[in-house]
């Protein structure tokens, strides 16, 4: 592996839970055939739609997912970044006539491949995918429907042509969501947040707003079952994801960011997910400064 690009240590062998409360075998079987329909029936739509009706569909069609995969979200508003501390869970997103806000660049933590799904789910938003995801029977369709941004993690020099690309989406009025970590990883850790695609915020003067996702079967602990990490498999991790019995995800929306650069953006953000999630990093050279 490259020291360029990111890796983590997790393996789902080490790293991946066991269901608690595991569902039966018919919820599971209802589970997948819910979210077959739900896939099959968004591809056609995605296609016939665009601009504030694309990402009205496509939160729409995330949350249909989730809720036939048996996720529930919690939304909370977080506050002082270091604190972590989070107000009132909501079960959901903001309501169709809720007003537009202005344009972001929306940061989180990675664990799964649900997490793209959870943040379309609770704020209209574009995403940044790799560009594999354009080779992906169905997703490709799904993907290139609501808007989504390739970037090819594995190109330096394809990188400013894709920050460049991702500015000029904010600079038009949408927010555009991304996970700077570069990869998964189970929960337990977390990554550094690379810093490249904060310069799209800088460049295009927009807020940087972290958001710190956790998975937790119902009201027990934290879970790391919904991890897709190492040589993990889309099919495998689904399987485990429909054998939780109750699965919710925690989504802690913290105050916006502000630096004059993109590696100490990179590291406040950081922090505030880190924080919220009860991980915090080592206080590099921007965060004591800001302390």
């Amino acid at each position: 592996m490259s020291p360029w690009f990111p890796s983590s240590p997790c393996t789902t062998a080490r790293c991946v839970d066991v269901p608690m409360r595991a569902a039966g075998p018919l919820r599971r079987a209802l589970r997948a055939l819910a979210a077959v329909l739900v896939v099959l029936a968004g591809v056609p739509v995605a296609r016939l739609t665009w601009g504030t009706a694309r990402r009205r569909v496509a939160a729409l069609w995330s949350r249909a997912l989730l809720r036939a995969l048996g996720v529930r979200v919690e939304v909370r508003q977080g506050f002082a970044f270091f604190a972590g501390a989070a107000g009132p869970a909501s079960s959901g997103a903001p309501g169709p006539d809720a007003p537009e806000p202005e344009a972001r660049l929306v940061v989180a933590n990675h664990i799964s491949w649900l997490d793209p799904l959870v943040v379309t789910a609770t704020m209209p938003c574009r995403l940044v995918a790799k560009r594999e995801v354009g080779s992906w029977p169905v997703v490709r369709g799904l993907a290139g429907g609501a808007g989504a941004l390739p970037i090819a993690r594995d190109s330096l020099h394809g990188l400013p042509g894709a920050v460049a690309g991702i500015a000029d989406v904010l600079r038009s009025g949408e927010s555009v969501a991304a996970f700077p970590e570069g990869t998964t990883w189970c929960g337990r850790g977390s990554g550094t947040f690379r810093p490249a695609v904060f310069q799209a915020a800088l460049d295009a003067g927009v807020r940087v707003t972290p958001v710190a996702l956790a998975y937790r079967e119902s009201s027990g602990p934290r879970t790391t079952a919904p991890a897709y990490v190492g040589d993990d498999t889309l099919v495998a991790s689904l399987l485990r994801v429909i054998a939780v019995r109750r699965l919710v995800v925690e989504v802690t929306v913290l105050p916006p960011v502000t630096a004059s650069s993109r590696r100490e953006l990179a590291d406040l953000a950081e922090a505030a997910v880190a924080s919220a999630t009860g991980r915090l990093p080592a206080l590099r050279p921007a965060l004591v400064a800001s302390a």
